[in-house]
């Protein structure tokens, strides 16, 4: 469980991405000071340097994906338009590949209901 000075430090991680603005200790700490909650001075800055390379909102996104986070998510990005449409055209390959695996069952005789 998640003590409430961790959880003051991700909520202000997360105002500060929804706001476009890079984490870093003295915006989460001027954050932090605003709301009015006594965090131990360590707090901000680990979790500054914890998120420092990470794309939030691919973070975000792939909570219980329950594998390694796409390398398209490695950097982080203040891309005024985080969804790209890099996407569908992945959508496609995939479907292509399982066409295909499906055709080569078909094509020697094997099938699942056979």
């Amino acid at each position: 469980m998640a003590s409430v000075l961790e959880l003051t430090c991700i909520y202000s991680a997360l105002i500060l991405n929804d706001d476009e603005v890079m984490v870093m200790e003295h915006k989460s700490n001027a954050l932090i000071k605003a709301v009015g909650v006594k965090v131990e001075p360590l707090w901000p800055g680990l979790f500054a340097k914890a998120l420092a390379n990470v794309n939030i909102e691919c973070l975000i996104c792939n909570v219980g994906a329950g594998g390694p986070a796409p390398a398209a998510c490695a950097a982080p990005s203040r891309d005024p338009s985080p969804f790209t449409t890099a996407a569908p055209a992945e959508e496609k390959k995939v479907e292509a590949k399982r066409e295909e695996s499906e055709e080569s069952d078909d094509d020697i005789g094997i099938g699942l209901f056979d």
